[in-house]
């Protein structure tokens, strides 16, 4: 008996759970807001995964930001048969990554290495904190953990309001912006029409962003704000840049050993960030250097006129359809550098 006096208000509540699930998911597409995963250790351990698959098979790319957005994957899966392993992070260090794989002895698969330089030659703590959780997370999940992304998997390519980073409930509060103060720094934050990811943790900005020059405008804003705080900050001692040297020639050296590749790529940016960009870190300085010591080719946007005057919505990154286009030749540029990826 007591058991069908709780069936009524289990069914009622579940129904009501049901309908604001259902409200909320068509008010959020109604607005034209499309899937987006959380790209947190989960997704990137997944691709991590994957990076033993044969270099006939697949290439790796690590990096920032930029090569999320400039690798098209619908372009590079049509003009090629391998499969391209996204380990990029966005805001982040490549360097962890690439000292990850390195050490890695099972890893003898060709590597693309995005190169922005105010990320790849920093020594900044918090440039290096998501490429550690990331790393860390990876070697140590758990069969519960493997299962829990799976099934998450399933519900975030159904489901809209699953979007972490823009519809759950402490995103909405951080769009308050309330303003930084003394010992609390708030981040600032990007349109949700910016960051879309797919499962393949491609980026991309939607239309509404290449529409919106207000949403534009806010980040490039927002890449004022960082390339000012970068201008507070001490120079980088010779030594540290040495250092940093050093260590990527190590890295890259392991890879090379046991039979892989490393390719540095310098993906377009655009404006004043690359005026920035070309006067804080010189080509010979950095580029050049980087090439030269640890004797690895290197494709340089502004070397290439097919790759070379791209205009960037918002100064640093390519929209999808440049995308297809920088994708395109550059899985030819690959070829004339001696790797072997078209069809």
């Amino acid at each position: 008996m007591q058991e069908k006096n709780l069936l009524k208000p289990a069914l009622f509540v579940l129904s009501l759970v049901t309908l604001v699930i259902v409200c909320c998911e068509l008010l959020v597409r109604n607005q034209g807001i499309s899937v987006s995963y959380d790209d947190g250790p989960p997704l990137w351990s997944n691709n991590r995964a994957m990076v033993y698959e044969p270099s006939d098979k697949a290439i790796v790319f690590i990096g920032s930001s930029r090569i999320k957005y400039d690798l098209n994957f619908p372009t590079w899966e049509k003009l090629t048969d391998l499969h391209a392993v996204q380990l990029a992070i966005e805001g982040s260090c490549p360097r962890p990554v690439l000292e990850d794989l390195a050490n890695d002895p099972n890893f003898k698969g060709r590597l693309v290495v995005d190169v922005t330089e105010g990320l790849f030659f920093s020594n900044a703590p918090h440039h290096q904190d998501n490429p550690n959780k990331d790393i860390k997370y990876f070697h140590e999940r758990t069969p519960a953990q493997r299962a829990g992304f799976e099934l998450n998997r399933i519900l975030e390519s159904a489901l809209v309001i699953l979007d972490k980073d823009h519809l759950s409930l402490n995103a909405r509060l951080d769009e308050l912006e309330i303003p930084s103060r003394p010992g609390v720094f708030m981040m600032p934050i990007f349109p949700i029409d910016f960051d879309r990811c797919t499962f393949e943790r491609q980026m991309y900005m939607t239309d509404r962003f290449l529409e919106e020059p207000m949403m534009q405008n806010h980040v490039k804003g927002i890449w004022k704000f960082f390339g000012d705080a970068a201008q507070k900050a001490p120079p980088m001692s010779e030594s540290a840049l040495n250092a940093i040297f050093e260590s990527v020639k190590k890295a890259t050296d392991k890879i090379k050993a046991r039979g892989g590749d490393v390719i540095f790529v310098r993906t377009p940016s655009s404006g004043p960030y690359l005026m920035g960009e070309n006067m804080g870190f010189p080509r010979d300085k950095y580029w050049e250097r980087l090439l030269t010591t640890t004797n690895c080719k290197g494709v340089h946007f502004a070397d290439y006129p097919a790759i070379a005057h791209f205009e960037c919505p918002e100064f640093s990154h390519l929209s999808i359809k440049d995308a297809a286009t920088f994708t395109q030749n550059f899985v030819q540029i690959l070829e004339d550098k001696g790797w072997k990826i078209s069809k």
